[in-house]
């Protein structure tokens, strides 16, 4: 996928801008809004951090057109079906009533965790680039939505797709963090009526836990099935003193917190009908079913989709 004259999806400097959210309760609906954190900032990447291209040129961007040209022996083992397809065009596509955005893909190049940085007893939150560790199945693929327009705006609603993949990534210092990346139930509100260079949109979208409720720890416990505390301590989960030091461990979660997106389109080819562009994105890795302080993802990269 070419970034020629791509916006960069820069994180914001101040660390206030992606401050993290008031500490929430644990429950089965954990509201751990990324909203108020990265609303502001992620339209100010968008709109002022646009400098840089984020990634050189793949040798192996391909339109849309070019993939599906290709046979199964032809893309297996080469790492093509975790791209997006390239978009050649700078046209305008207006939706009609009754259109959908189909085929959405959403393939990142780049992520970064909030890690608390600094020297002399002085510290700040900051984003700290990360690897990813998982291997090429981490694109998300064939996402489909309602297109509807209020108030002379695109507003796009996610409904179906490939729209989940469990990942990791690793700090510098060695540290895996796990995260489900998704962008379920998004709602993308849009900057006018037209998809064309230089239209943005973005809303809030639900992450799911990253282990089902049928998911066993070391110990055996579980959600929905396995033993409901550590058989090998009883004596510090009585009730008595000591149970609040594995009450985490022992009663499991599946957490649902909220994460962003936004997204600007740079290119655009009528004939096709597809829209390009690029992405950031923010939520909140794994818990481990309630255990733990989940941390801070931001993901950036580039999206692909066809107007119908």
């Amino acid at each position: 996928m070419k970034f020629t004259a791509v916006s960069v999806l820069a994180l914001a400097a101040s660390a206030s801008a992606f401050a993290p959210a008031p500490a929430a309760q644990r429950s089965s609906a954990m509201q751990m809004s990324l909203k108020d954190d990265i609303a502001n900032a992620g339209k100010a990447a968008l709109a002022g951090a646009i400098a840089v291209g984020m990634i050189a040129q793949p040798a192996q961007a391909l339109t849309k057109s070019e993939i599906n040209s290709l046979s199964y022996l032809q893309v297996k083992g080469t790492g093509l079906a975790n791209r997006c397809a390239e978009v050649v065009g700078e046209d305008s596509i207006t939706p009609k009533a009754g259109s959908r955005l189909t085929e959405m893909c959403i393939e990142p190049k780049a992520w970064a965790v909030e890690e608390e940085v600094g020297k002399g007893g002085k510290t700040e939150k900051k984003f700290v680039n990360s690897k990813v560790m998982t291997r090429q199945t981490y694109t998300l693929e064939g996402i489909e939505g309602n297109l509807d327009v209020a108030g002379g705006n695109i507003v796009f609603s996610e409904k179906e797709g490939i729209d989940y993949a469990p990942t990791t990534i690793q700090l510098p210092g060695g540290e895996r963090v796990p995260f489900l990346f998704t962008v379920k139930d998004l709602v993308a509100k849009g900057n006018g009526g037209a998809f064309k260079p230089g239209f943005q949109m973005g809303g809030d979208f639900n992450t799911p836990s990253y282990r089902t409720g049928l998911f066993l720890d070391p110990k055996g416990r579980g959600g929905t099935t396995g033993y409901d505390m550590a058989v090998a301590l009883p004596g510090l989960q009585s009730g008595e003193e000591g149970d609040a030091e594995l009450f985490k461990e022992n009663n499991k979660t599946f957490d649902i917190t909220q994460g962003r997106i936004e997204m600007e389109v740079n290119k655009v080819n009528a004939e096709e009908s597809e829209i390009g562009g690029v992405f950031v994105a923010t939520q909140l890795g794994d818990t481990d079913m309630g255990s733990k302080v989940p941390k801070k993802i931001l993901t950036k990269g580039i999206f692909y989709a066809k107007v119908e």
